[in-house]
């Protein structure tokens, strides 16, 4: 992470916030470093895209790991969504479109992202609207699971459609424990009943 701090600060003026968390307004870029110096901290511009620049005086080296922790943070925290691919021909039979669309049912189901591709030979791609079709059909019969994320698209000699998931996917729920009375219960169960002898 890149941060602009002390004599790096090229802007002949910052707007100052202290040590204190104050904000003391427009300040010289010397002066501010002065302040900065004299509270034994450092000078760090922490909006650079305003005018003037936002500076405060801080400790850098914990301004630095509290920023490198939030971005860590950050990237644990978005879900990675995988994409998967299915593809087809223009007009691709009935059964072997089943599969495919069987199988991207179950991906879509789990929270992936589904691509799917028509590739064209020949003379099939000056007849567009016949894939776009297919695309279409197999967007409805996915309807209860997906939405589009990317409409029909041609992409050199293939046309392509992206569905994601409607929602995410279930967490499967942990086995719950036997407590010392089920477990006894069970074994219970197991032990046949010795039959009883005959008197004499």
């Amino acid at each position: 992470m890149k941060v602009n701090a002390n004599q790096y600060i090229r802007a002949p003026k910052v707007r100052l916030i202290d040590q204190n968390g104050e904000n003391i307004g427009i300040v010289p870029i010397e002066k501010a470093l002065q302040i900065a110096r004299d509270a034994e901290l450092d000078l760090v511009e922490i909006a650079a895209g305003a005018n003037p620049p936002v500076c405060k005086v801080l400790d850098l080296g914990k301004y630095l790991f509290e920023q490198n922790k939030k971005e860590r943070q950050a990237r644990k925290s978005q879900t990675k969504v995988e994409i998967k691919e299915i593809r087809l021909r223009p007009k691709t039979n009935e059964h072997h479109r089943g599969f495919k669309v069987r199988d991207a049912r179950g991906w879509l189901e789990n929270g992936m992202k589904v691509k799917v591709t028509i590739r064209f030979r020949g003379r099939e791609v000056t007849y567009p609207e016949i894939a776009l079709e297919d695309l279409r059909e197999i967007a409805e019969d996915l309807r209860d699971v997906s939405t589009i994320e990317m409409a029909p698209s041609m992409e050199g000699r293939s046309m392509t459609l992206v569905l994601a998931p409607t929602k995410a996917p279930a967490k499967k729920a942990a086995p719950k424990e036997k407590g010392p009375a089920a477990e006894k219960a069970e074994q219970t169960e197991e032990t046949p009943e010795k039959e009883s002898e005959p008197e004499k």
